[in-house]
């Protein structure tokens, strides 16, 4: 008999579990996620999604992808991402350092400009590292509908304790233990096969296959990214130059007015503070935004 027999295929078993726990528990969540979604890309907005550590992945996972099309905004900071190197410079001590550093998110935040129509999706498994907490606190002040993808499992037992879900508009949770890891193996003290990458990107795909839909559905046919394999070469080009442009552009007026916005919030903060005439900061230049979807390649195919 295999030596391994008692643990083969233990943790596929659990994943699928945790998968199908999520599609039945959190099927509300993400629809509505999905319908925000659609209503940012139509406007010509886009849904931000940020994640560190491990978080990154479903990111990735989102755009740009095979089968994935513009209208999600992947950020993600390589000092707190980085983690092929593990030890000395570039180091895993150093991420997860940084991502506990109260005051990053905001700087981070302030590289961009944020439409009335935006979304916010923050990953954290555990929903206490302080960079995506406040990732979701500075998107709402923005006024940005915030969705936390974490695992309510994991929350910390103090209910005084910041955790991420407190600052989203809407909350999906992904269901992993604390600590993630799903099989208990003989003779080993600790659990090991962390669940939380095989939950976040089931969320996503789902969150894309919806907001696809409900984008058809309004006569807006997103550019997705296809394999010349599927479609031939000449329009597998095509649909990868229409998808990156179109993110070039919703990404050069959010790049583009972030000097903006931080002197339109600069002014109302003096305002505030000195008691001054509203319009007086109201005359600072305002971010420029979208008033409509930009044209894209297959609207009308």
């Amino acid at each position: 008999m295999d030596a391994h027999a008692g643990t083969a295929g233990r943790w596929s078993e659990r994943a699928i579990e945790l998968i199908r726990h999520v599609q039945q528990t959190q099927a509300g969540a993400i629809a509505t996620a999905a319908r925000w979604s659609c209503e940012a890309i139509a406007a010509g907005g886009l849904v931000h999604m940020y994640g560190s550590g491990h978080s990154r992945i479903a990111v990735e996972e989102m755009f740009p992808r095979y089968g994935s099309f513009p209208g999600f905004h992947p950020i993600v900071e390589l000092s707190t991402t980085f983690h092929t190197q593990v030890v000395g410079a570039n180091g895993q001590r150093q991420a997860m350092y940084i991502e506990r550093t109260s005051g990053l998110a905001e700087v981070i935040l302030s590289n961009f400009a944020f439409g009335e129509q935006d979304v916010m999706v923050v990953f954290s498994v555990s929903g206490t590292s302080a960079v995506a907490v406040e990732m979701a606190q500075g998107a709402r002040r923005r006024g940005l509908r915030t969705i936390a993808v974490t695992s309510g499992a994991a929350a910390p037992a103090d209910p005084d304790a910041d955790h991420l879900a407190h600052f989203a508009d809407l909350v999906i949770d992904i269901g992993t233990p604390p600590g993630d890891a799903l099989v208990s193996v003989p003779g080993l003290d600790e659990p090991v096969g962390p669940g939380s990458t095989a939950a976040t990107v089931a969320v996503v795909n789902e969150l894309k296959v919806q907001t696809a839909e409900l984008l058809v559905e309004r006569g807006i046919r997103p550019p997705v990214l296809t394999a010349a394999s599927v479609i031939g070469a000449e329009r597998s080009a095509e649909l990868f130059d229409a998808a990156y442009d179109q993110h070039a552009q919703r990404l050069a007026r959010a790049i583009g007015g972030a000097g903006a916005a931080r002197r339109s919030a600069a002014a109302e903060n003096r305002s505030g503070e000195v008691g001054l005439d509203p319009g007086a900061a109201a005359a600072v230049d305002e971010p420029g935004w979208y008033p409509a979807a930009p044209s894209n390649l297959d609207r009308n195919r």
